[in-house]
């Protein structure tokens, strides 16, 4: 009975920097992203763009996962790193106010502070997101991982949609001041569950383990720079390539509508910042029941991650055919129960796809392929942020469609985009990716010349 309990409390514990990402994430596409478009007038192109910053510096994952596999930092691999990426993250919020009002009256020294910002605070997020899902990786066991992930994620929904709570209490209207009070929570609650939340999980290392660590993290990649051993291990595995290729579209295809779902309510169904922050409940709520239950089915009847992830791939597109629909015929009712079943295979999605993640990784270089992970879910996130911009202000605000047959349209996309990545998944194998990135790179894997004896080492 303790031993159980002690599970549990150690489970949610190492969730809760999920706390400080949910509420970050919700901030800027629930709160900041409605503001600066529906009430402030900035084009949807510009927003998006500056939303999808974050995710064009997720390479930096890589960057960071092969620093912190080879540089530890006072014995560590991925606290210090994660609670440093945490700090800057937050602190950037406390600007965010001013900057946004400023771009609403057109200043170009506002527009440019934006752009620092955003690109600051992707570096942060890069690092956040690497040492965080690389600590979850060594932390937990094959076994056990489909659960603890369930709980993580469903961590970070709770607190999203805790945080639209919140937004309604802090700002029931939008006014400046109350903007920025708002985000003078940020570094609180960021900084406070990040610590909370990882202090004493990562085992420290002596410097016989920081040495053999070393070694190895230098043996299983290409040397030399980072981001070119990624490319060259993408190049070497068929498999690596096409993992890359599922993630990046996948996440395009889920998040495409993420920017725009809150303009999609006030602009075919005239509803209310109230009611469009909403949405993120149910949908939030959806992904929610799916992960649980995706997590304890999974736990107990062992279905492969793959199966998984193809199941909620499927699914997910019924849901935007459903969402499509819903917008055709204006049917305004239908539009939270739809985000709801919507989000039911979203949450089955999640568990499988983080869980295959994890298992395509090799011991030694977690950081460095959850980065190439990473970057992959970035890219397709950062495409999906400009995607859903450039689809909004060409479709939309050019007057070409009415926003209910724009928006029927962006959500056909996403329904074939994740069908296609259901399809390349379905041709991937894990065993064939293990064998191949098990194996050192001063092997030849290739028809490519061997590399000089003593490279890998000095890498």
């Amino acid at each position: 009975m303790w031993q159980a309990i002690r599970a549990i409390f150690w489970t949610l514990r190492i969730a809760l920097p999920k706390v400080a990402t949910g509420w970050m994430f919700a901030l800027l596409t629930i709160d900041f992203n409605r503001v600066a478009i529906f009430e402030l007038g900035i084009a949807a192109i510009i927003v998006t763009a500056l939303l999808s910053i974050h995710y064009f510096m997720a390479p930096f994952q890589v960057v960071i996962g092969r620093i912190a596999d080879t540089m530890p930092l006072f014995g560590y691999r991925r606290t210090p790193y994660l609670l440093l990426g945490s700090i800057t993250a937050s602190l950037l919020f406390l600007a965010l106010p001013t900057v946004t009002m400023g771009m609403g009256t057109g200043s170009a020294t506002a527009m440019l502070s934006a752009i620092v910002l955003f690109t600051l605070f992707g570096l942060s997020m890069a690092v956040i997101a690497d040492t965080y899902h690389s600590l979850l990786a060594e932390v937990t066991t094959p076994e056990t991982r489909g659960l603890v992930i369930s709980v993580v994620w469903l961590v970070m929904i709770m607190s999203t949609i805790l945080a639209t709570v919140v937004m309604n209490i802090v700002r029931p209207e939008f006014t400046p001041e109350a903007m920025q009070n708002l985000y003078n929570l940020t570094p609180l609650i960021v900084v406070g569950s990040t610590l909370i939340g990882v202090i004493g999980m990562e085992r420290r290392m002596n410097a016989a383990q920081l040495e053999e660590a070393r070694l190895k993290a230098r043996s299983l990649a290409p040397p030399g720079n980072p981001l070119m051993s990624a490319i060259k291990l993408l190049q070497q595995n068929p498999q690596t390539r096409a993992f890359f290729a599922f993630i990046s579209l996948a996440m395009f295809s889920i998040f495409l509508q993420e920017n725009i779902i809150e303009v999609f309510g006030a602009e075919v169904f005239a509803m209310s910042i109230t009611e469009t922050s909403t949405f993120q409940r149910f949908w939030g709520g959806g992904i929610m029941l799916g992960m649980l239950l995706t997590g304890v089915f999974s736990y107990i009847l062992k279905v492969s991650r793959k199966k998984l992830v193809i199941t909620g791939l499927a699914g997910t597109a019924a849901g935007f055919v459903l969402l499509g629909a819903v917008s055709l015929l204006e049917i305004s009712t239908a539009v939270k129960p739809s985000l709801f079943a919507m989000g039911l295979f979203i949450g089955m999605f999640n568990v499988g796809a983080l869980a295959l993640m994890m298992e395509m990784t090799v011991a030694g270089a977690t950081g460095l392929y959850m980065g190439l992970w990473g970057t992959a879910q970035a890219l397709g996130m950062g495409m999906s942020s400009v995607g859903s911009g450039a689809l909004h202000t060409s479709l939309i605000g050019t007057g070409l469609l009415a926003p209910k047959y724009a928006y029927f349209g962006i959500f056909m996309i996403e329904a074939a985009g994740l069908l296609i990545a259901g399809y390349i998944l379905y041709r991937v194998n894990v065993r064939k990716f293990a064998a191949s990135a098990s194996t050192p790179v001063n092997v030849d894997r290739t028809a490519d010349a061997p590399l000089p004896a003593g490279t890998a080492a000095s890498a």
